[in-house]
Order: C-alpha cells, then structure tokens, then sequence
C-alpha cells in the first residue's frame, strides 16, 4: 500500500486541492489606514483581529529564552498594534458603531494583571521585556523618604482618645486597673505591719516609765546665765531625766563596741605600716638594680 504522503502528491489529489482554492475567496488584506474602511462590519472585524494578534503577542513576550533582540521586537509590534487598535475604535465610533474604548475590557498579562488601558496611551513593557537591562530600572521603585510631620499635623490627630478620657468605656482597662491596684494595696499594708512589728519588739525590751538621767552638755552661754541663778536651779539643770522608749546600750555593750572601734582602728593603723615598709623595700630594690 502506498503511504500518506505519496497519496498526497498523486495527480488527482494535486488537482482536488487546485479546485479547492479556486472556489475560495481570495484573503482580504487589512487596510492600511484605519479611514478608508467605509462599512462598520469590516471595521469591527479588522478590531477583532488586531485583538487576536495582540493576545498571541503577549502569550510570546512571557518567554525569557526568546533572547533580548527578539523580545524588543515583539514588545515594539505589541505597542504598535495597541495603537492601530485605538484608532480602530476611533473610526468604528465615526461610523456609529459603538464607544469600544469605554466599554472594552482590558487587556491582561498570564498573571490576570491589567497591563494596558482602552485607550492604549503610552509606550508599555509585558512579560519577559520587563526584565531586559535598562528596563528593569525603569520598574524599581524609588526608597519611600518619610516625610517629616509638622507641629500643625501632628495637633491635627490629637483628639480625645489621646489624653484617654474613653480609655475606660471599652470595659477592660478598669478591672486591670482595680487588679493592679489591690496587689499594691496588699503590698503596703504587709510592709506597714512588718514596720510596726519591729516597733513593738523594740518598745517591749523597755520597761514602761523608765527614767533615764544624763549630764547636759553646757556652753559659755549657759555658764553666764547660770551665774545669776541659785544653787538649787544649777544642781536640778546639770541632772536632765527623760523617758527611753528605744532600747538602751547597756555598760558593758558601750565597752564592747569601744574595744571593736579600737581594734579597728589598730588593724588599719598596722596594715598601712606594713604598705609603706614594702614600698620602701620596692624602691631600695630599683635603686640596686639602676
């Protein structure tokens, strides 16, 4: 058996196809200019076609591996057919037909973004050309510089919440509020009693009503005035009583703590003895050295 493709190109099947072209119509071309079109049904279908051709253009330009050149080209041929779109529109409105460039929908990217409008104003970039050198760059956006707020400004924003008059209308400042503020209550009386206890335990070490006699220190002052009074009046001055009612140091913890102030003073006064005899040794063993 023969195959297809010598079947194809037998005699009678050459002379089918001939037949068959001759019975077409020959392909109309799109005029050049969108003015010379006189019928609106010609002039939407010439629309629809320059969509078609920008949908498959679009479909192309999304792939990066088409190198650079090509892909200035396809996005050129894109802005081109945008335009002659627009133009399209303008003459299908002139012939009567329908407002296309209010009503159209846009054209989008495979992602569903709009990437150009009814109107088709403006050079544009799609897909993978958005990425070529110098374009990049085009699409990067400037740093957002913050732009200082003046005085009038910032008042402007400063309403009632800001100095919280309605800070307890929403129902849960106050029992944080009462929260905090019985935790702090129960703070100061524990610390309130702590500080009377140690009142009471050192109120309890003295006898109620003991009297305690000490000699008054006297000054010049009270030597001249003292000249003029009576031997009863001095010898009832020079012994003052009061009543103690702080625990009072006994003889021997007075001797105590002078023996403690006196060994203290022993043990610093010997340790800087000690410091200056080895400076002296360090400075004699430089000087033997030199």
């Amino acid at each position: 058996m023969a195959r297809n493709e010598e079947k194809a190109q037998s005699m009678l099947n050459r002379f089918l196809a001939f037949k068959n072209e001759e019975k077409k119509k020959p392909k109309e071309k799109r005029p050049y200019l969108a003015s010379e079109c006189r019928d609106l049904a010609d002039a939407d279908k010439w629309r629809l076609q320059i969509l078609r051709e920008i949908g498959r253009k679009v479909m192309d330009i999304q792939n990066p591996g088409l190198g650079e050149h090509r892909l200035r080209d396809l996005n050129d041929e894109i802005n081109k057919l945008i335009r002659e779109k627009g133009h399209w529109e303008h003459r299908i409105l002139e012939l009567g037909g329908p407002n296309y460039a209010r009503t159209a929908p846009k054209i989008t990217d495979y992602e569903g973004k709009d990437i150009v409008d009814c109107r088709g104003m403006g050079y544009r970039y799609f897909g993978a050309a958005k990425q070529l050198p110098g374009v990049r760059e085009l699409f990067e956006k400037p740093p957002e510089t913050k732009k200082r707020r003046s005085r009038y400004e910032m008042y402007k924003r400063i309403d009632a919440d800001y100095y919280g008059y309605r800070d307890e209308e929403d129902g849960i400042l106050e029992p944080l509020e009462k929260e905090a503020e019985q935790k702090i209550r129960a703070k100061a009386i524990d610390e309130w009693n702590r500080i009377e206890a140690v009142k009471n335990a050192a109120k309890k070490t003295v006898r109620s009503g003991e009297v305690a006699r000490v000699k008054p220190v006297f000054t010049e002052e009270d030597d001249l005035d003292e000249e003029g009074s009576s031997d009863d009046e001095k010898s009832e001055s020079k012994t003052r009583e009061f009543v103690a009612h702080v625990p009072l140091p006994d003889v021997k913890e007075i001797e105590r703590m002078v023996v403690e102030k006196k060994k203290q003073e022993l043990l610093i006064k010997y340790t800087s003895e000690v410091l200056l005899e080895e400076q002296q040794e360090a400075k004699n063993l430089l000087n033997i050295k030199r």
